[in-house]
């Protein structure tokens, strides 16, 4: 008894890590035959419960993802047959039908035509960003929904709903299950390289709880920019958003003490930045364009390049940054260009910067702009000013990890003007976070 509990466990576990490995190009050949992301979906789950009922009793055979690929591909077929003839039988009695397309040839050399056909359709702009996020991240990410609930803080039911409604949507709206081309792709890639930016963001920097890192969102991120970049080579931005993802991946593990405590820039470990994901970002970076990813992705390379924190081109980054904000104008990338010119001209130069950005309405709440400002105030003196400045943006994030940083940092600072001048420890800019392209992150 004991021994065939241990099989079915095994063999279980076999079942659910070939599923999880495969899912993403099972659905994107199902999808090719039924045209529906929500019904190929639900096949390949009819594929696993198939695999969960008879491999106990097989065995698990040499080539899993096969098995569970080309089960769910005959359910689909079955199905669409099945239509076919609900289709005839209805027009012999003169009733309307909908158009059923026939089956079509699952070559295995289409495949990652497939992925890609699928990746544009979770993406796509007719959803909203939090319902293409968390179908990406289950159809491509294999994540199930309480995964999904778990990484973003947020109830199983509003994922589920997420999920739904996009699926749904998808279906009314028509959506082809298709590569776009033309005028058409260059909007609908803008989307799938903005949903996988905010997955990795998430993951890089959580917005709310008590971690600052979620690294399983990085890694699921950083495979899914891999991926597209495989499949679409020509594309310059796909690989400026891996080399971006492949540098800012390679620091996650210093980013935080033992204690979970946020370790500044300043403050990381440079010999423990992994030096295989920064020569795979290099790589990348080589077939990089000139769009607002790349840009990102060079003014990561210059922080990968320094060896010491006080060898970084800060005159460099400066200069991106002016590149990055004439590419994406935002209040956030301005924010970004404030604090790498105090690093290259000094804090008075950034804090008239950052005084006129205090009006903006993309950053009331928004808590790096305070951080940054007591940042520069405390590198002037001004530490009464920098304390306050440090309190209110604890007062604003609502992740707990960098709410305690940023105490930590008022209560440091001696009010009555023992402040502490020279080099910032502060926020220094490196790309990866936020809601818009490079906001300041440590």
């Amino acid at each position: 008894m004991t021994e065939r509990v241990v099989t079915r466990g095994t063999t279980a576990a076999a079942v659910e890590t070939a599923f999880r490995i495969e899912s993403a190009r099972i659905i994107a050949g199902v999808a090719r035959i039924v045209r529906d992301v929500g019904i190929a979906e639900e096949l390949a789950q009819d594929a696993l419960v198939a695999a969960l009922e008879q491999w106990p009793r097989e065995g698990v055979p040499d080539n899993p993802g096969a098995w569970l690929t080309t089960t769910a591909r005959h359910r689909a077929i079955d199905l669409v047959r099945r239509r076919e003839v609900y289709a005839r039988k209805l027009a012999e009695v003169g009733r309307s039908a909908q158009d059923v397309p026939p089956p079509e040839p699952a070559e295995p050399e289409d495949i990652d035509d497939d992925l890609l056909r699928l990746i544009f359709t979770a993406c796509h702009p007719v959803l909203s960003a939090e319902s293409r996020i968390a179908l990406t991240l289950r159809l491509l990410g294999g994540l199930a929904t309480p995964e999904i609930a778990r990484a973003f803080l947020v109830p199983e039911s509003t994922v589920a709903q997420r999920i739904v409604r996009a699926k749904r949507t998808l279906a009314k709206a028509g959506v082809p299950f298709e590569v776009p081309y033309g005028e058409d792709r260059a909007q609908r890639l803008s989307s799938v390289l903005e949903v996988i930016y905010l997955i990795f963001n998430e993951g890089y920097s959580a917005t709310a709880g008590d971690d600052l890192l979620r690294p399983q969102l990085c890694e699921d991120a950083l495979r899914l920019a891999r991926v597209l970049a495989a499949l679409i080579p020509a594309e310059p931005e796909a690989h400026g958003l891996a080399a971006l993802l492949e540098f800012q991946a390679s620091r996650t593990a210093t980013r935080t003490g033992p204690d979970g405590r946020p370790l500044l820039l300043a403050e990381q470990s440079r010999a423990r930045w992994d030096g295989l994901l920064i020569r795979r970002g290099f790589d990348a970076l080589q077939r990089a364009g000139t769009g607002p990813y790349s840009v990102q992705a060079a003014i990561a390379a210059c922080h990968a390049k320094a060896r010491r924190y006080e060898d970084t081109d800060w005159a460099t980054i400066a200069a991106l940054y002016e590149r990055l904000l004439a590419l994406s104008p935002s209040p956030v990338v301005a924010l970004n260009r404030a604090v790498a010119v105090s690093m290259a001209r000094g804090p008075a130069a950034a804090l008239e910067l950052v005084d006129e950005l205090a009006a903006e309405p993309a950053l009331r709440g928004y808590h790096l702009l305070p951080s940054v400002r007591g940042d520069l105030l405390t590198r002037l003196g001004r530490v009464a000013e920098a304390r306050a400045e440090f309190e209110r943006a604890a007062g604003l994030t609502r992740n707990e990890r960098e709410r305690q940083l940023l105490l930590e940092r008022a209560t440091a600072l001696d009010p009555a003007g023992a402040g502490r001048r020279g080099r910032s420890r502060g926020r220094t800019p490196e790309p990866g976070r936020g809601r818009s392209p490079g906001p300041p992150a440590g």
